[in-house]
């Protein structure tokens, strides 16, 4: 998935925001992750020429960034990466901690495991990985894994898991009794077999339209709370499990690279989408809260009573933020994925 925006930036120092600024900015993000909205003010606000380019995942866009030539400013890990983009000398420290707008970062995401008082990153959304399933044609619980690890017959051939490496294993890694980032071998190739073996029912392993779940050629899905949540306002029959035996909270972040060529422009928009108006058009477009205090006054009224926002009480003891493993552990997940999807 690949599109091209235009929109506009301006000079940032920690104190001062001028009213316009020149040059370019060059966006590297998510597929379906930017608000249209979001770019068209800050092209209405300032004066600066912005492209974005869209990746798939965590691994597709650090690959294109360590390969050198790409041309982007900005990019936007998760959490469980952050760390292995700084220690690979791939973000610049931008100190946002200094920016204006800062004072708006919720207490809770100021200073992180992943980027300790805000040196790199700011952030851009929060959610979790769990299951989405069509209740309209599975009646039973799908508050679990099995959904896709031991699947109902209701379901077999009709589900879909998405395509990114850290999720699938660390959800079956849960199912199997361990936790995320586990170098026990036995509970690796426990999770390793239960996987493979369950390929046979689902449907694709893939980055599915909304469409096709909308239209009801997916019934359930491994999936992000905040997709889940677009996908249930255009069909209804779709609700968010949160797995009891282990599901994950994430968050990605916002950065500068290294290498970018306009980075007073790239800090202007890391302040930018600390405003919590701001902070709101990227919630509202995504599905996902976005950790800048004050920005729920902003944010739909829908969005803030969705289901797939709020982690349930009885849920919240088995949440496990992801985290960055060790190369070994990263390297045994590699193994486990070439052997699913090959």
């Amino acid at each position: 998935m690949k599109t091209r925006l235009v929109l506009t930036t301006a000079i940032l120092s920690a104190t001062t925001l001028p009213a316009f600024a020149e040059g370019v900015l060059n966006i590297y993000n998510f597929g379906l992750y930017t608000p249209p909205d979001l770019i068209e003010k800050f092209e209405t606000t300032y004066g600066v020429e912005v492209t974005l380019t869209e990746y798939d995942s965590n691994e597709t866009a650090m690959a294109k960034i360590e390969a050198g030539g790409h041309g982007f400013d900005i990019v936007v890990p998760s959490a469980s990466v952050v760390p292995i983009y700084i220690g690979k000398g791939l973000l610049l420290k931008s100190d946002p901690n200094t920016m204006e707008n800062f004072k708006h970062v919720a207490p809770e995401w100021v200073s992180v495991e992943w980027d300790p008082d805000r040196s790199y990153t700011v952030p851009w959304v929060w959610g979790t990985t769990g299951i989405m399933v069509n209740k309209d044609v599975y009646a039973g619980d799908i508050n679990t894994s099995a959904i896709f690890l031991d699947p109902p017959d209701e379901l077999k051939g009709k589900i879909n898991v998405v395509p990114s490496m850290n999720d699938v294993i660390d959800l079956a890694i849960m199912y199997v009794g361990g936790q995320p980032c586990t170098t026990d071998k036995e509970v690796l190739k426990a999770a390793r077999d239960k996987l493979v073996a369950a390929k046979e029912h689902w449907a694709s392993i893939d980055y599915a339209s909304f469409e096709k779940f909308i239209n009801e050629d997916l019934q359930a899905s491994v999936f992000w709370s905040g997709a889940a949540m677009r996908i249930r306002a255009e069909n209804s029959g779709f609700t968010y499990g949160f797995p009891k035996e282990g599901f994950l909270k994430w968050q990605d972040n916002v950065a500068i690279l290294a290498d970018a060529q306009n980075v007073r422009n790239a800090k202007l928009f890391l302040n930018f989408i600390m405003d919590p108006e701001n902070a709101a058009m990227i919630s509202d477009y995504t599905g996902y809260g976005n950790g800048i205090a004050g920005s729920e006054a902003f944010m739909s009224a829908d969005l803030l009573a969705a289901p797939e926002m709020t982690i349930p009480d009885d849920a919240a003891p088995v949440a496990r933020f992801q985290q960055t493993c060790s190369t070994e552990v990263q390297d045994l997940y590699s193994r486990i994925w070439t052997d699913l999807t090959k």
